[in-house]
Parts: C-alpha cells; sequence; structure tokens
C-alpha cells in the first residue's frame, strides 16, 4: 500500500476530476458514507444515540456534514458544531452544509458563552463524535478557538472517529503543535499518510482504518507516489523459495567487523541474527584480545582475531590489510556493532569501507566513524547500507534530532540521496529510504523493542538476508522480519522484553513469512 503525502493527495484529487470525471462532491460524499459507517461499527450501532459531528470550514468539515447527514439516516440524534467561517466553504462543503439545513440537523457556533456551555452538555451526553475539524492542510499552531475546542473534545473521554487525520497532527510529518484530537479511529481517505506512522501523530490515530472513497487504483498505486508501506503483502514478496540443493555456500557468506573490550555482546548478537536469518556461513572478527571470550561463546560462529591499536580495540595499518584481504572471500560485510570509538578504529572503518569490493551494513560505532566526514561514505564501491537510530543520523548528519523530527521522511529523504547509500532510520516506525527517493514505511515493532542490543540484532538480519534477495531488497526484509520477531517477544515478554528474544524469535517470523507466501 502507498502512503500518500498533502501535496500528492490533492493532486490525485486534481486528477480524478479532470481525468475521470470525479468531482470532488462524489468523493465527500463517499467519505462521509464510509465515515458513518466506521462511527456506528466503533460505538456498536448508533440508533438512538446522541452523536456530535465538528466540522471545520475545509473539505474536512465537508466530509463531517456528509457524515453527519448519514447518521442521521441511520436513526442517530445528530448534533453538529461548526467552527470556521462559512465564507470559505468550498462548492462541496456548500452543498453539504446547505443539506444538513435543509433536513433540520441542529447546527451550532461556537461564537459565545452560552454556545461554549451547549458543547458542554452535548460532550455530556454523547456517545460518539467524529471530527472533521482539519485535514491534510493543516500547518503550525491552532487557532484558540479550534484549540480550546480539542481539549473539551479530548477532556470528555468518549470515543471520537477523525476523518482522515486527527485534527491539530500535520499530515506530512506527525508534529503535533499543542494538542491533537486522542481519536479512538482514524479513518484515512484514499490513502494513509506520514502522520498515522510518525509519532507523536501516530499516538493521537488510533485504530487506522483506510478507504479508498472510489478513487481509481491507477491513483492510488501511482509510480510518482514515493512512499509505501511495509506491510505483510509486500514482505511475502521479497523472499525467494530456497532451493532443494541449497547449502552454506549459497545461502550467504557473511563477515562481521565487530566488538571491544566490554562489548562484545553487541558483536555476539549480530552474527548470531545473521545466522538466524537464515545465511549459511558467519564469521566474527574481532580483536585479538576478546577473540578466546568471543569463541568459547559463539558455537556456530567462526571467529578471527584482528590486530589491537590499543587495547581491547582493533586498529592499525596490519588490521586494516588483514580485514581487506578476509572480506574478499565473503558475500558482504557487516561494520559496527560495538566496535568502540577509538581513534585508530576509526580510520580503520574508512579504511575498509574504501577498500572492500563487497557490499557493506554499517551499524553503530562504524557510523561514528564518520562523524564530520559523512561524505566519505560516497568512497564505498557499492551501495552502502547504514543501519542509524535517530542519534546517530543526527550526529552523522550534523544536526540534532529535534530538527530531524521536524520532517523525517524528508530529511531520511535527502540524506540517502546525498550519502548515496539505503538508510534504515530506525525510530518508533523505521523508514528505509534509497538514493532515487523511494521511502518505506514498516508496519511492524513496539516499544517493548526500546531495548540495548536490538539493533545489532537489526544489522546482523539484514546482512543475513543479503545472498538469500535480489539486489536492495535485504534492508526492507530484514526490517519486515526484526519487527515480526520483536512483536512475537512482546507477545511473551512485554516490556520486559531483550534483544535476546528479539534473536530467539526470528526464526519464527521467518516462518510466518513462509505461510504468508503460501496464502
Amino acid at each position: 500500500m502507498k502512503i500518500g503525502m498533502a501535496a500528492e493527495l490533492r493532486q490525485m484529487d486534481a486528477q480524478a476530476e479532470e481525468k475521470y470525471g470525479l468531482p470532488a462532491l462524489l468523493l465527500m460524499e463517499n467519505a462521509g458514507r464510509r465515515a458513518a459507517a466506521c462511527l456506528a461499527e466503533l460505538l456498536d450501532g448508533v440508533q438512538g444515540k446522541y452523536l456530535c459531528v465538528f466540522a471545520g470550514s475545509g473539505n474536512n468539515g465537508g466530509d463531517a456534514l456528509a457524515a453527519a447527514r448519514h447518521l442521521a439516516g441511520m436513526g442517530a440524534d445528530v448534533h453538529i458544531f461548526l467552527v470556521g467561517d462559512q465564507a470559505h466553504f468550498s462548492a462541496a462543503t456548500s452543498v453539504m452544509y446547505h443539506a444538513v439545513e435543509q433536513m433540520a440537523l441542529p447546527v451550532h457556533t461556537l461564537a459565545e458563552d452560552r454556545d461554549w456551555h451547549r458543547l458542554h452538555l452535548a460532550l455530556r451526553l454523547m456517545a460518539g463524535g467524529v471530527d472533521g475539524l482539519l485535514g491534510t492542510g493543516f500547518r503550525g499552531e491552532l487557532r484558540k478557538q479550534t484549540l480550546r475546542l480539542i481539549e473539551e473534545i479530548n477532556g470528555a473521554g468518549k470515543p471520537v472517529l477523525a476523518i482522515d487525520l486527527p485534527s491539530g497532527v500535520e499530515a506530512d510529518t506527525g508534529r503535533v503543535s499543542t494538542v491533537a484530537i486522542e481519536a479512538a479511529a482514524t479513518l484515512a481517505l484514499a490513502l494513509p499518510k506520514p502522520c498515522h506512522y510518525l509519532s507523536p501523530g501516530a499516538d493521537y490515530t488510533g485504530r487506522l482504518l483506510v478507504d479508498s472513497i472510489g478513487l481509481p487504483p491507477a491513483l492510488l498505486t501511482a509510480k510518482k507516489l514515493h512512499q509505501t508501506l511495509l506491510d505483510d503483502a509486500l514482505a511475502a514478496t521479497l523472499l525467494p523459495p530456497r532451493p532443494r540443493a541449497a547449502h552454506k555456500g549459497t545461502c550467504g557468506r557473511i563477515l562481521v567487523v565487530a566488538g571491544s573490550c566490554g562489548m562484545t555482546g553487541a558483536a555476539k548478537l549480530a552474527a548470531q541474527a545473521v545466522l538466524r536469518a537464515g545465511a549459511g556461513l558467519v564469521t566474527l572478527a574481532v580483536p585479538e584480545s576478546q577473540q578466546p571470550v568471543v569463541a568459547a561463546q559463539l558455537t556456530e560462529v567462526m571467529t578471527v582475531p584482528v590486530p589491537e591499536s590499543q587495547a581491547g580495540c582493533m586498529g592499525g595499518q596490519a588490521a586494516l590489510d588483514q580485514l581487506v584481504q578476509l572480506a574478499a572471500g565473503y558475500d558482504a560485510v557487516l561494520i559496527g556493532p560495538g566496535l568502540g570509538r577509538a581513534y585508530e578504529t576509526g580510520e580503520l572503518v574508512r579504511g575498509l569501507v574504501a577498500q572492500v569490493e563487497q557490499p557493506v551494513i554499517i551499524d553503530a560505532d562504524g557510523l561514528y566513524a564518520f562523524t564530520g566526514q559523512a561524505d566519505a561514505l560516497q568512497a564505498c564501491q557499492q551501495l552502502p547500507i547504514l543501519t542509524p537510530h535517530l542519534g546517530e543520523l543526527a550526529r552523522l548528519l550534523g544536526t540534532t534530532v529535534t530538527e530531524l523530527r521536524t520532517d523525517l521522511v524528508a530529511q531520511v529523504r535527502a540524506a540517502a540521496a546525498r550519502l548515496q547509500c539505503v538508510l534504515v532510520a530506525k525510530s518508533e516506525c523505521t523508514l528505509v529510504a534509497y538514493p532515487d527517493g523511494d521511502v518505506f514505511f514498516t508496519s511492524k515493532g513496539n516499544a517493548g523493542m526500546a531495548t540495548a542490543g536490538c539493533g545489532d540484532v537489526l544489522a546482523g538480519t539484514i546482512a543475513g538476508l543479503m545472498e538469500q534477495t535480489e539486489e536492495g531488497v535485504a534492508p526492507l526484509l530484514g526490517v519486515w522480519l526484526h519487527g515480526t520477531a520483536g512483536d512475537l517477544a512482546y507477545a511473551a515478554r512485554g516490556e520486559g522484553l531483550v534483544a535476546g528474544d528479539i534473536l530467539t524469535q526470528l526464526p519464527q517470523a521467518l516462518q510466518q513469512l513462509r505461510q504468508l507466501q503460501l496464502k
């Protein structure tokens, strides 16, 4: 499923009318009918129930007015609260307003104190409501009247269905300036928007429903829509069947360059994840003083000692020469988990990334080596895969997490193009961005995964899939499998899950993927 930016959705509406002859009024009618049906489902029927519909002066308000008409037709006692200037109604919204007037549905404004008293009574009586105050065009700060109304609605604690997005949330960023409608459910029109997946907007969305409202499929799946949801249907297409004649040499030989004194756990998690993702063979290169410790704990992983520049940290020309020669015998190289931040280690990472001919996945301390030198990543001989969390990404780009959050999709897209990499930006909704502008939103994962080591498991999972999938696919499938394993671990462990629980669940996540492929 595609995900639509606000500007793309406006163009889609225009195309619907210009190319297909589908007027805005028809789409608004479809949206209203579907919203009424969704609220009826949410409330287990609306017959005889007191409902409030909150409508702004834009097209979102027109959708809400259409919903009010349908709810009244279903036997509900509907009361409309109108915010905004009627002089700003679009032609379609004006038609919907005229219709509810002719039906004699009560319409209230909020101009005087007595209007707010009426609202307070209505909020106490209502069984549920419809939010159509603001749509995808909203940016910045709320007007005082709208802000107060949203606070009153939230304070009532009644279930509210938001049309398209909760009012107060910015469509493209998920930003909430002050407050937003705390929706029990949100009906996304045509396509979901980034705000439904990115916090804080995602925290206000409630249950997400999506309806095409009659738009032609060609508009909803157009190639010019460069955002895609990484859902089960897409994931099921990403991993080819394993041939009966497969052996460890054909399933992927992966080199992991990781670990330092006190951080061998990250190296072990990453190396084991490579195998749990289905790779045939993994070799873990660690500082020579740490190799005996790691070798004693990893029975299925080969280990190689690497010369150290200081105690417990690999570095120096001898280490670089050894790793470059070693990498030549592998299909991909994962660099970074627990590697440490010694100066010589950073030099080693930059030299290794520039010289190896194999695809590289760079994580954690491997990314730290490029602090202030991000453009050096362009020296990679193949398109690198970077797996930063937002703090690491901010440091790499010389900015702050707060600045990234102002428009995360745009920032991640621009960074992937600038650095010529596949960028896996780990957050509450991990984004996978490609240099051509395509961005994928994960549909998996949970807050319990906010624990040390989860990123090491993800990096290893992606590395383990490099030889099993087509070029460029491993980051997508790795994110889906990692998130699915995290959800399985959360079901068993809740917020007490640790990275090892995700590692343990990777085989079950793979089984789920194979079952999806059979459907």
